[in-house]
């Protein structure tokens, strides 16, 4: 039975079709109210003609479908198959940003993280946040006010002493036993439950209480602690009530095309204000239908996604609008409209974001060159860091089977290699071939010195090398007391960077993304600079093993050739008269004689 005799036999009723390859494969995935007239309509002449569907069903060998009750179902059950099998004819979302939450950890004594992934591990989420660094400014106060830490000390066993985070009083310090109580550190984790769910009023009523219970006790330093934390608090909340009279909740969506290149921009406004832009890129759209982005686009991203805002605006109406909105008002207890504003401020707004769409798709497409503060803000959304990096420092280890071991670090700083901050290591402590120790020993001697010398910690340290390399550099931050520097690694082949603390969700950006060829350059560079030094330490170590070999060259002339000359391959190509004029003309002519064969005696 061929395909169109196959859609002809479809029941009539909603539903969701799976196309499959002669692999078995799944290469494209619908919805439909009625299976049977979505799927015949494929085979007319006016979709046979368009190149997109053509494609798919000269590559297509089967039909599977799936029934379902209605068309929300259907919507629903389409997203989750389109994650799922990752259909190469469907619009798939494809991001190099995604929204931060705020992650409360279910353990006897709970944690806070930054974090990018929802997980189904007995956590609380709270979130998205806009812009980015609010999660981890809110994590920083979490960490002050309420000293709940994020740390990665294992708090299943006591350990002997405190980090240094107990010691700045950033955590009440559950990890050594008797420094607090498990009714101390479950009422800082319920403060921190009402902080992050909003309930501001109520959180202050209890440090009300708390503070004049501490006043009439007579623990003054206390109730001053708390009247400081109510007042922050207290503000916190008269801001809340003043923003939610300007305004409602709105994610506003405009796209500029030449296809197959299509670029779309997103832009929340919260309470009124614009707070966030993000960029979403497409490579593949050789037939653009913008309607049909746009379903498919909505539909992932909010289905997934926990906070839903009132409105949500499009520059087009799509097919399935009404079915969706309905899905989302159920998903948000509360009524969400998708709207396409024909006039007023609403259009005004539209047109801003399509005029920015427009410039994302000249900066991706046309290579044009981003500001640096732009260039630091992509990278803050692109790896979660708490702030724009100005300076970046990377390092690699360079050596032949453990042989002449060097490191290097680079430097990018305010949008350019500086290379007058370039540092060479020569690796002292290490014997053998240990990549992970020597990344330790430099990371250490680089930051120990920069202690020492009261200088600022770089935004990021960027390793090259994987998840071994990326923990070597981390173990020697922490035994120097800095926990709280950005680090990351980024792995060869597979290009896959990890954030230090988030290393459970790795960053895999698009290969057209220009965050990842900025790291990739940085990376390559250290790369660069390590060989090359690691060539020059053994080119010298070879040369002078072979010219103390030679009779009557001693170390100081040595030293004298090599201090000149810099290379194996210079010295030997010396004439007698330019080894003379630094070593003297005896020197040189022993030199000369080494490197140049005797003629042969004839036989007699």
């Amino acid at each position: 039975m061929d395909l169109r005799e196959k859609a002809g036999q479809l029941p009539l009723v909603p539903g969701v079709y799976l196309y499959k390859d002669s692999g078995g494969r799944v290469i494209y995935v619908g919805k439909a109210k009625s299976l049977r007239l979505r799927v015949r309509s494929y085979f007319s002449e006016d979709r046979q003609a368009d190149v997109k569907t053509g494609t798919l069903l000269s590559e297509a060998c089967d039909i599977d479908y799936i029934l379902v009750d209605n068309e929300k179902e259907a919507l629903a059950l389409e997203n989750n198959l389109i994650k799922q099998y990752k259909p190469r004819f469907n619009i798939l979302l494809r991001d190099d940003k995604t929204y931060p939450y705020i992650k409360l950890t279910h353990e006897k004594y709970p944690r806070v993280y930054v974090t990018r992934r929802l997980r189904k591990d007995g956590s609380t989420y709270y979130g998205p946040y806009f812009p980015a660094n609010l999660a981890h400014r809110l994590v920083h106060f979490i960490h002050r006010h309420f000293l709940v830490p994020s740390c990665k000390v294992d708090l299943t066993r006591f350990h002997p002493k405190p980090c240094l985070q107990f010691h700045i009083h950033r955590c009440l310090g559950p990890c050594v036993e008797g420094l607090t109580t498990d009714e101390i550190y479950a009422s800082a984790v319920r403060d921190v439950k009402l902080f992050l769910e909003g309930r501001h009023g109520d959180l202050a009523d209890v440090l009300r209480a708390r503070m004049e219970t501490a006043s009439q006790e007579m623990r003054f330093e206390e109730a001053a602690a708390l009247r400081d934390l109510l007042s922050t608090v207290e503000e916190i909340e008269q801001r809340q009530k003043m923003a939610a009279v300007r305004g409602d909740d709105v994610d506003i969506f405009a796209c500029y095309s030449e296809p197959p290149l299509v670029a779309v921009n997103l832009f929340h406004l919260r309470n009124g204000q614009i707070v966030d832009r993000r960029e979403l890129f497409w490579e593949d759209q050789v037939e653009f239908d913008e309607a049909q982005l746009f379903s498919s686009l909505l539909t992932q991203i909010y289905l997934d996604q926990q906070y839903i805002p009132a409105e949500i605006h499009v520059p087009v109406d799509f097919e399935d609008r009404e079915a969706l909105e309905e899905l989302l008002s159920e998903k948000r207890n509360r009524r969400v409209e998708i709207r396409t504003p024909q006039r007023g401020q609403k259009k005004a707004l539209l047109s801003l974001v399509q005029t920015n769409a427009k410039h994302s798709f000249d900066a991706r497409f046309r290579v044009l060159k981003p500001s640096s503060r732009a260039i630091q803000e992509a990278l803050e959304d692109a790896l979660n860091l708490p702030g724009a990096p100005a300076r970046i420092e990377c390092f690699d280890i360079s050596h032949i089977q453990g042989t002449d071991k060097v490191a290097s670090m680079v430097v990018w700083e305010e949008g350019r290699m500086k290379k007058s901050d370039y540092r060479k290591f020569i690796i002292r402590t290490v014997i053998g071939n240990d990549d992970f120790a020597s990344m330790r020993e430099v990371v250490t001697r680089r930051y120990s010195r920069l202690k020492e010398e009261g200088k600022p910690m770089p935004g990021l340290v960027l390793i090259d090398g994987g998840l071994g390399q990326l923990h070597a550099a981390a173990d020697a931050l922490m035994t120097l007391g800095i926990s709280d520097q950005p680090l990351a690694s980024i792995a060869k082949r597979e290009e896959i960077i990890y954030v230090y603390g988030q290393e459970d969700e790795p960053v895999v950006l698009d290969r057209f993304s220009p965050i990842l060829h900025l790291i990739q350059s940085i990376r390559d560079e250290a790369h660069r600079f390590a060989v090359t030094f690691h060539r020059s330490r053994r080119n010298a170590r070879q040369l002078t093993s072979e010219l103390e070999a030679i009779e009557g060259v001693g170390k100081k002339t040595v030293q004298k050739l090599l201090k000149h000359f810099g290379s194996s391959e210079l010295v030997r190509a010396a004439s007698e008269d330019q080894l003379a004029a630094v070593v003297g003309r005896t020197a040189a002519r022993r030199v000369r004689a080494h490197y140049e064969p005797q003629p042969e005696l004839p036989v007699l």
